[in-house]
């Protein structure tokens, strides 16, 4: 069973940092894209940013500058740092990752999400 797990919400003021993490485990032959996505209340849940397998990345522009993606690949991880937060960061921030169980099967994985509360 494949599980993704993120860690390193809370509580921040504005103008703020926060890093989020999170570890992939199970039986993994291989993870491709990886990424983070937020849900606010009321709304719908928005690409944060994602990853690829060779670090390729792509950022909404409302984070363009401010948050950063990266990842490990021998830990399985994949962290978002986040600078500058802003009251309009808060959200419940869910990892997410493309992952082979096997060479010919693949599936989208999701973790349970991570509170991030930006205070003005």
């Amino acid at each position: 069973q494949v599980q993704l797990v993120e860690t390193g919400g809370g509580l921040v003021q504005a103008g703020g940092s926060l890093r989020l993490s999170c570890a992939a485990s199970g039986s993994i032959f291989r993870i491709a894209a990886m990424g983070w996505y937020r849900q606010a209340p009321g709304k719908q849940r928005e690409l944060v940013a994602t990853i690829t397998s060779t670090s390729s990345t792509n950022y909404a522009n409302s984070v363009k500058g401010r948050f950063t993606i990266s990842r490990d690949n021998a830990k399985r991880l994949v962290y978002l740092q986040m600078n500058s937060l802003k009251p309009e960061d808060t959200a419940v921030y869910y990892c997410y990752a493309d992952i082979w169980t096997r060479m010919t099967m693949h599936a989208d994985y999701w973790g349970q999400g991570t509170q991030v509360t930006v205070s003005s």
